[in-house]
């Protein structure tokens, strides 16, 4: 573990632009993988489950990641499986940290994101930037009400995945917790 602040990145949004149907993102690549969690949730002998989950990745972007002053880890329904099926695509070393959630899609009462409650808990007082394309204003006032340490919610766009912008808000987000 390192004093650096987390980079808490989902899979499905920032990495993979699955809401981009028709565009092709210069640079990424089209890869059919076997998700656990999405397997499960296929019907047995379908087309889909045969053909695999499309999934388009860029390989520059783990580089660009570990650039960062940043220590990484997995925020994902993949958990460990990102590890073992992004990582390698991306360019990320396949041992990053897992936030293992118990209850994923589970629905919360007060409408909270069902990734909220966990990451606060795991980063635990720890300054991170949670990088996933379904944040609310809900989720950011629940981390800065219950997250004891700075924390950047940085939503990003599933049609486009992570931009130049967004990287450039993370090397910023980054430099300001050093001070001037």
């Amino acid at each position: 573990m390192t004093d650096r602040p987390l980079l808490l990145l989902d899979v499905d949004g920032p990495l993979n632009p699955y809401g981009a149907r028709f565009l092709r993102h210069r640079g990424y690549v089209t890869h059919r993988l076997w998700p656990a969690n999405w397997s499960a949730r296929q019907p047995p002998g379908s087309r889909r489950l045969r053909r695999g989950l499309r999934v388009r990745l860029h390989p520059g972007h783990g580089e660009r990641i570990l650039a960062l002053p940043y220590e990484p880890a997995w925020a994902t329904t993949w958990m460990h499986q990102a590890n073992e099926l992004i990582a390698p695509a991306v360019g990320l070393p396949g041992d990053l940290p897992v936030i293992e959630f118990t209850q994923l899609f589970a629905k919360a009462p007060d409408g909270l994101y069902w990734k909220t409650r966990q990451i606060v808990a795991w980063a635990a007082g720890r300054p991170f930037v949670w990088v996933d394309d379904l944040i609310t204003d809900l989720d950011v006032r629940h981390v800065e009400a219950h997250h004891d340490g700075p924390a950047l919610l940085l939503k990003v766009d599933p049609r486009r995945g992570l931009r130049e912008g967004d990287f450039a808000t993370l090397e910023q987000w980054a430099h300001s917790l050093s001070g001037p």
